[in-house]
């Protein structure tokens, strides 16, 4: 009898450690002494090297908490999931949280657009960074940039116009959804990219000729173009100038305000600009409206 007591505790203590936990706020983040970072491998927002511009400003959070830093790398199709225990499932009648996993991680930072259908399970901090999605094709291509102009509305017409009946590789579930952009369902040949989750990969694929033409976010492009110099260009706009931001979850407010009055400080004291020029130099010149507004 004894022997299936313990068997029975031993089951149950299992099961326990199985279950989700539920997601911790600022008390519990500082009584168990450790901030959990989900991290994706992007651009130089995590560089997959234990650094970069998200690496950076979610640790010196950590440090300002005083709580000991741990960086969880995740990717785009599960990071809600390792945030929230819950899978997230898109439908014509909105968002819905299903199922029951591990939780992860306690706050989402990674070059993470704030997009409707995200802004409505999760509690997003102030900006941490502009963003938009640009057309690239590659250097060769017959497509030519727009001209440009001062009507951003009118620059992202004349961009959608000049997909026509080329191919775009995308990438679902991510901020190069064609879904976000209305993009699906109106004749464009789309190539959905799946052949992992990363986003650094769009260009590779794109130069070994899986599709005419592809979707980047601005910041993704200016590392792209050094990068891939000669190779690839932009083409115009495709969407409206968009927000980076951390991510929580909805029963944790006093971390996201705790993060935010961080945000603030290191705005005004100089530690954000520092990091910017770090890992993203000449990015002011594409968004000055944005930069202009971040001092204090």
């Amino acid at each position: 009898m004894f022997r299936s007591l313990r068997r029975f505790l031993l089951l149950l203590l299992s099961a326990l450690f199985l279950l989700p936990a539920a997601a911790a706020d600022l008390a519990e983040i500082k009584a168990r002494g450790e901030l959990r970072h989900l991290g994706i491998r992007y651009a130089n927002f995590v560089t997959g090297s234990g650094d970069g511009f998200d690496v950076e400003l979610v640790r010196g959070f950590a440090a300002h908490l005083g709580v000991r830093y741990t960086l969880v790398y995740s990717d785009f199709y599960t990071v809600i999931r390792d945030l929230l225990g819950r899978e997230v499932v898109r439908g014509e009648d909105g968002v819905r949280l299903v199922g029951d996993f591990p939780v992860r991680g306690d706050m989402i930072a990674a070059g993470f657009t704030v997009l409707p259908w995200r802004d409505a399970v999760l509690l997003f901090s102030e900006p941490t960074f502009p963003s938009q999605v640009l057309l690239v094709a590659r250097a060769q291509s017959p497509i030519e940039p727009i001209p440009g102009s001062d009507a951003l509305d009118a620059d992202v017409r004349a961009t959608r116009a000049l997909i026509g009946t080329n191919s775009l590789l995308v990438m679902k579930g991510t901020c190069l959804d064609p879904a976000n952009y209305g993009l699906e369902g109106v004749g464009i040949d789309l190539r959905a990219y799946t052949r992992s989750t990363n986003l650094n990969e769009m260009v590779p694929a794109l130069l070994n000729g899986e599709a005419e033409l592809t979707l980047l976010d601005a910041p993704d492009v200016l590392l792209d173009l050094r990068k891939w110099a000669g190779r690839i260009k932009v083409i115009g706009p495709i969407s409206d100038h968009q927000l980076l931001a951390a991510a929580f979850p909805r029963e944790a407010p006093a971390l996201r305000d705790a993060f935010n009055a961080y945000l603030r400080q290191i705005k005004t004291d100089g530690r954000y600009d520092a990091l910017v020029d770090k890992y993203y130099p000449g990015i002011r010149r594409y968004f000055p409206e944005f930069f202009a507004g971040q001092a204090g």
